[in-house]
């Protein structure tokens, strides 16, 4: 059987979200227990130029939603970047899920060849879905879980690999 489009968007940005959600709750957690107020890690960064933990989760936030009604061909929500607390963060990752899975698959399934077009700092760029989302979308994503995930884990947090990748 192969894979939809559906299938490797999703389903795979709600997962990631969800395993976002959990490097959150296990630093929390770990920070409540050693005495380490949550804002040090809320406005924490790997370097000065980088974007904070916050930042990191909204563009997590937005890669993932935009991502999504790209390939759908709907308007995603638009959620101000606003976040300031913990639970500011999860109720962002929160709002994403609820958004991802009200979309219809039938916007996505079939629509491979539909052209997302994105602005970029050189201009704009067109793909067709498919490869935006293959190319574009999930990298983009990654990317920013992946950033949030070394920025906790670079604070000391005791996450690992496996709170990452989450049971299978």
């Amino acid at each position: 059987m192969a894979l939809s489009m559906y299938d490797l968007s999703v389903p795979v940005f709600t997962r990631g979200l969800g395993q976002l959600t959990h490097l959150l709750d296990k630093s929390l957690a770990h920070a409540k227990a050693n005495g380490i107020d949550p804002a040090t890690l809320v406005d924490a960064r790997l370097a000065p130029d980088m974007l904070t933990l916050a930042g990191q989760i909204q563009r997590a936030s937005d890669a993932s939603k935009l991502g999504t009604a790209r390939i759908a061909g709907v308007t995603a929500p638009s959620f101000p970047d606003e976040e300031k607390t913990w639970d500011d963060l999860v109720a962002r990752i929160a709002k994403t899920q609820d958004f991802l899975v009200s979309v219809d698959r039938a916007l996505i399934d079939g629509h491979e060849d539909r052209a997302v077009t994105i602005k970029t700092r050189e201009g704009e760029a067109t793909f067709t879905a498919q490869r935006y989302l293959l190319q574009f979308a999930l990298p983009n994503f990654f990317f920013h879980v992946t950033t949030a995930y070394d920025v906790l884990r670079h604070k000391g947090m005791p996450i690992g690999k496996m709170d990452y990748l989450g049971k299978f």
